[in-house]
């Protein structure tokens, strides 16, 4: 399920990003997304190609990972951002929520360390 409304786009120097044509109220769910559970070996190949930048770690151990379907994929990452993520492992789903009011023609992140605040530097960060 992606909402009608959201739409990917240009990001400037993100590349493309997930965006909105209409407001989007706050604990709206935006998307919930499929995933592909892979194993640990599998993750192993996977480092090694342009999708480790894409995959999540996966399962209560984080010892397999997935590939998410759908836009989720393409959420540009923001320490301060607009949604966040659940994981489902039950479900092998992925859901996106808005954790604010979002204004039509706005770009939606997800914090890539899990929880929408958390300040830890991700793998890509050069700061």
């Amino acid at each position: 399920m992606i909402l009608p409304f959201l739409f990917i786009g240009p990001a400037g120097a993100m590349g493309r990003g997930v965006f909105t044509s209409e407001n989007i109220e706050e604990s709206t769910i935006v998307e919930i997304a499929p995933v592909i559970v892979m194993s640990r070996e599998e993750r192993r190949l996977l480092d090694q190609t342009l999708l480790h930048d894409y995959i999540f770690e996966w399962g209560t151990k984080n010892d397999q990972c997935c590939m998410a379907l759908g836009y989720v994929p393409v959420y540009n990452h923001s320490y301060r951002s607009n949604c966040e993520y659940e994981m489902d492992f039950g479900n092998n789903t992925i859901s996106i929520k808005a954790i604010r009011f979002i204004k039509a023609g706005e770009e939606l992140y997800i914090n890539y360390n899990g929880d929408w605040n958390d300040s830890k530097p991700v793998w890509f960060d050069t700061k």
